[in-house]
């Protein structure tokens, strides 16, 4: 199926000294042809549905996704609520990002008080959440029926599920439309086109229906002096030794990148960091509609 599904594009942020400069941000994306404005979740960034409602409020066309929830820090029962509710504010723009929490999610649990469970328990509490918000907005029982806000989005909003451990690819294949691929920063196309291979051989008839999503890290030839230390190795080692987490080159170079890993590999939503999103828009313009 390589090649086939059409590029999106989205910019992962979570920062804003203000409502007004994060509605400028979310703008701004919009204005530079991104799909999805992503947001992280964790407790040094916003929050990620109040940011995700002001975004909404600021733009008209730009989706609204969480990437990725992470699934110890909230019931199943509150997601779905939340979800349902900023599906209507954004007039069905939302996509739900779900994870079973990337390492400092677990210091996240604690400073909220909450258990951060075993990884077949946070696998689990995945799988319960897109049962209620399939649940919430079928209104399958009583309480469902009487609940006033189900959502815009039949039968529910996309779902992204973020993973790379065989559970997170079976749940992905059965119950999400994107599945987040949650590789190490070393990794190469070889690897990626591995991990496709296996989501592959997991889902079955199912892979041709999957988005496959990478994240890139670094955009362009310049990286940030603190690069190093949120990615947790030499962004230039990176870049030498032909990790995917950091794109370089011309925009036609980085554009031809893309298209060859597609083909390979079938990942056709591309996120970024977005202090890198006016560097990425070049590409976005060559290969929209690819």
């Amino acid at each position: 199926m390589t090649g086939e599904r059409r590029f999106r594009f989205g910019a992962v942020a979570g920062f804003g000294r203000s409502g007004q400069e994060w509605a400028a941000t979310a703008r701004h994306i919009e204005q530079l042809g991104f799909s999805t404005l992503l947001c992280p979740d964790g407790t040094g960034t916003l929050a990620p549905f109040q940011a995700l409602s002001v975004a909404a409020a600021a733009t008209s066309t730009l989706r609204l996704g969480s990437y990725v929830l992470a699934a110890p820090l909230r019931t199943p029962g509150e997601v779905a609520w939340e979800t349902a509710s900023l599906d209507v504010l954004s007039g069905g723009r939302f996509e739900l990002g779900l994870g079973a929490g990337r390492p400092a999610a677990e210091r996240d649990a604690a400073r909220l008080g909450l258990p951060f469970g075993t990884p077949a328990e946070r696998v689990s509490r995945i799988r319960q959440t897109i049962e209620a918000v399939r649940a919430r907005y079928a209104a399958s029982d009583e309480a469902s029926r009487n609940d006033a806000v189900r959502g815009v989005q039949q039968p529910r909003p996309p779902v992204l599920v973020a993973g790379a451990g065989p559970r997170m690819l079976d749940l992905a294949s059965r119950e999400a439309g994107t599945l987040a691929l949650g590789l190490p920063p070393q990794s190469t196309e070889d690897d990626l086109a591995a991990k496709a291979d296996q989501v592959r051989a997991i889902a079955g008839h199912g892979f041709d229906r999957l988005e496959l999503n990478v994240n890139i890290a670094l955009v362009g030839d310049e990286f940030p002096p603190h690069a190093a230390s949120w990615l947790g190795a030499d962004p230039r080692a990176l870049l030498r030794n032909g990790s995917i987490t950091v794109l370089a080159g011309s925009a036609r170079q980085m554009a031809d990148t893309l298209l060859r890993r597609r083909d390979r590999s079938g990942v056709s939503y591309i996120s970024v960091n977005a202090q890198f999103a006016d560097a990425f828009a070049q590409v976005i313009e060559l290969l929209t509609g690819a």
